[in-house]
């Protein structure tokens, strides 16, 4: 997947010379620190088994260079990729706080004119999401296997000729199924990306129909790590950080 191979690349010379500080696969999160004082997020991918388990030799990233975590995001292991994927957003930790504040998420759904009989497809169910495209009178179509919602023959249908907005979870960079999905767009669909998972790093997207990049970014470093040790999701997470988001190049509304 390019996207992976765009990210590692954004961030190996930096991987180079920063360590990892600390590391927590939460069952719904997964956190890293780095010692110049980031910290990133990702999604707790889970092989199909369900078993959060790595495979092979156990390896203690603590205390080492980051490019050897870095190497994770490339794995073929789900939950190495989520490692790896903390890491890239631990590594971008500071770039990220410069960026705009969303809290309501008012500020994507208002540019893309997300209203009454606006039509949704959402990949990954966002219950907080579907009240406010309830008060806005939008239609959603909704994909999550994880949780057993939507068609996926349906839903694919429906990306091009019928979807107007395509909100994609970020744990799709985990599962390998971003540029999957994104490739079956019709040419006028506004995409956002979002969720803790999102690598707020708009160099990254610039070969893939992205329009905005909407993420987290931890404020209250110890309550997050709490949330995550404690196999918190979303909610709580966002209770220690703030949503922020990031408009790509040549991509803005006016």
């Amino acid at each position: 997947m390019r996207l992976i191979e765009n990210l590692y690349r954004h961030f190996h010379e930096k991987a180079r010379h920063t360590r990892v500080s600390h590391v927590s696969v939460g069952l719904r999160y997964t956190a890293v620190l780095t010692d110049d004082g980031g910290m990133g997020l990702a999604y707790t991918n889970l092989s199909s088994s369900g078993c959060c388990a790595t495979k092979g030799a156990y390896r203690d990233y603590e205390e080492r260079p980051a490019v050897e975590l870095l190497e994770q995001i490339k794995d073929s292991s789900p939950l190495h990729r989520s490692m790896g994927l903390a890491l890239v957003n631990a590594m971008n930790y500071r770039q990220a706080c410069e960026l705009r504040e969303d809290s309501g998420d008012g500020y994507w759904m208002d540019a893309f004119g997300v209203g009454k009989e606006t039509r949704v497809a959402m990949v990954g169910f966002f219950r907080p999401l579907m009240k406010l495209f309830k008060e806005r009178g939008a239609l959603v179509e909704v994909l999550d296997d994880q949780q057993g919602v939507g068609d996926r023959v349906s839903f694919y249908g429906k990306l091009d000729g019928w979807a107007d907005v395509l909100l994609l979870t970020s744990t799709s960079i985990l599962n390998a199924s971003t540029e999957e999905v994104l490739g079956r767009l019709g040419p006028e669909v506004k995409v956002v990306m979002l969720g803790p998972s999102t690598p707020l790093i708009p160099e990254a997207f610039s070969h893939l129909p992205v329009h905005v990049l909407a993420g987290t970014v931890p404020i209250d470093k110890n309550g997050v790590l709490k949330a995550v040790r404690h196999g918190e999701g979303t909610p709580v997470i966002h209770r220690f950080s703030r949503k922020a988001y990031t408009v790509l190049p040549g991509r803005e509304f006016h």
